[in-house]
């Protein structure tokens, strides 16, 4: 019998419903794709969608998928920036513990676009650890945007808009 993991489950319905919707490439989103996601201020306590929040002029993290891998967990993590823009494309995103100490980076060496792009990488994160945040930075502006707290044991994600700064997540809690 097959196991289907979560990411090749992902997939599988990502290029069917691209397929019905006659799309060349489910990597590109249209304007009825909106994000809906709850996303909650880092400053205010404020709830809003995330549509509403992201400024593209930084590295938004817009979701990750995350699953058990040898040495660690294997981080998908989609970001959404305007790397047409200016020559301050997204050039990384991390996984820290919420008193931010860096457990992995993933570096990006060019601009993507304008549309969402997905990058991979294995992370080890410590025994113990049941929620991380992921965050996206670009040459220009530095930290911004939306970040992601992720509940390592479940794939529960919590988007996080942390505006300009890097803003701390000590005492937030994972779904």
């Amino acid at each position: 019998m097959s196991r289907y993991t979560r990411r090749r489950l992902m997939l599988l319905v990502t290029a069917a419903g691209a397929g019905l919707a006659g799309c060349t490439s489910p990597a590109e989103p249209s304007a009825d794709d909106a994000d809906t996601t709850s996303v909650t201020s880092a400053t205010t306590g404020e709830t809003g969608t995330a549509a509403d929040e992201l400024d593209l002029r930084e590295a938004n993290v817009v979701a990750v998928a995350v699953e058990p891998a040898a040495g660690g967990h294997r981080f998908d993590v989609t970001l959404h920036h305007d790397d047409d823009g200016e020559e301050g494309y997204a050039n990384w995103w991390q996984v820290e513990t919420l008193d931010g100490e860096r457990l992995g980076r993933r570096d990006l060496a060019h601009p993507h676009g304008t549309r969402e792009f997905t990058r991979s990488a294995t992370v080890s994160v410590p025994d113990g650890t049941t929620c991380v945040v992921v965050r996206g930075h670009d040459r220009t502006h530095g930290y911004g945007g939306r970040v992601i707290l992720v509940n390592v044991a479940t794939g529960a994600t919590t988007a996080v808009r942390q505006g300009p700064e890097r803003e701390p997540m000590d005492g937030r809690a994972c779904q």
